[in-house]
């Protein structure tokens, strides 16, 4: 796929993933992922383009606690102390992903995406997402609406566009 930066209306009119590739190939930095409420989404419209492999090097669904803390580094008392919903959560799965391959960038997603597993203090739609890089982690909180499904495509759309930003 191929774009033409020098025409605003175009970059204007791209999807989130498509600035996503712009961005990461024309600055030659590197993505892995962790996701888990998500369920592989982000992954999946990263590699329906073209190219993609070029700077996304990983993708991990780590929907088990155990899959949290043995492949991406989660400790066990973080989760046992916040829970896999939270900030603190979010952001040891980024850093987690992006010290796997060594990548620039390292993307987390967690959260409740219903019907079930909800509580008073961690509702239905309330997702996690985090972006680390060397030198810092920013998470970012959510509280979407909709079905499981529209959860779900809510989170996946957030991030990509925390991505291309």
């Amino acid at each position: 796929m191929l774009f033409n930066s020098s025409n605003p209306s175009i970059i204007n009119s791209m999807q989130p993933e498509q600035k996503v590739f712009k961005k990461f190939t024309q600055s030659a930095q590197t993505l892995a992922i962790a996701e888990s409420c998500t369920g592989g989404l982000i992954s999946d419209r990263l590699t329906n383009i073209a190219g993609a492999s070029a700077f996304f090097l990983l993708g991990i669904i780590a929907y088990d606690n155990a899959a949290k803390t043995k492949i991406l580094g989660v400790p066990s008392a973080l989760l046992k102390k916040h829970g896999a919903v939270s900030a603190p959560a979010a952001s040891a799965m980024a850093q987690g992903v992006r010290k796997i391959l060594k990548t620039d960038y390292g993307l987390s997603v967690t959260g409740i995406a219903g019907p079930t597993g909800a509580s008073k203090s961690k509702p239905v739609g309330l997702v996690f997402i985090a972006l680390s890089t060397r030198s810092k982690t920013i998470v970012k909180r959510f509280l979407f609406k909709g079905t499981r499904l529209a959860v779900k495509t809510q989170a996946c759309q957030t991030a990509l566009k925390m991505l291309a930003k």
